[in-house]
């Protein structure tokens, strides 16, 4: 009887710690809703941001919305900012607007980052690098990586860094 509520006690902790774990990564947004990614198809995307605002693509229709796959810590992501804050002052009094999903594991850091940057447009955070929740449902294995939504919700572009102002200015034209 002893060893049998001992091994029991002991079976009881291991469920409420994994418990407690799958929480801390799912609860890291449980209001995130995930779509499949499918080009020329509707994205469905819904999660909190690291700044606490609920960030819904359906609420984006009629802007020209990029996703922007990135982390801090990128020297290729760094280096691409400069084109997309350009972008972005040019173009998002027509429309135009970005959602950031960070690769990064310190919220800290990237909290500072945005600051000093004056990135002033929503970021997911998780926490978990390369495990990143909406990383790992769109297959997305190399950063930076940058997806365009069109004005009705439908995921039009998969590898939009080249040109990009140019490719949103050219969606921002359709009807």
């Amino acid at each position: 009887m002893h060893l049998n509520s001992k091994l029991t006690r002991r079976l009881a902790a291991i469920t409420i710690a994994t418990c407690c774990a799958l929480n801390r990564v799912a609860g890291a947004d449980s209001s995130l809703q995930l779509g499949a990614a499918a080009q020329g198809k509707p994205l469905t995307m819904k999660f909190k941001a690291v700044d606490g605002q609920q960030v819904d693509l359906s609420k984006l229709q009629g802007k020209v919305v990029l996703i922007d796959f990135w982390a801090t810590w990128c020297g290729p992501c760094v280096a691409e900012l400069p084109k997309v804050k350009e972008a972005y002052e040019k173009l998002h009094p027509k429309g135009f607007e970005i959602v950031g999903v960070s690769f990064d594991k310190s919220k800290k850091d990237l909290q500072s980052f945005i600051a000093k940057e004056k990135m002033t447009w929503p970021q997911y955070f998780d926490g978990l690098y390369w495990d990143n929740i909406i990383g790992k449902k769109y297959g997305v294995e190399g950063i930076p990586a940058m997806w365009l939504v069109d004005k009705k919700g439908n995921l039009r572009e998969m590898e939009a860094r080249e040109n990009l102002a140019s490719r949103v200015e050219k969606l921002l034209s359709e009807n």
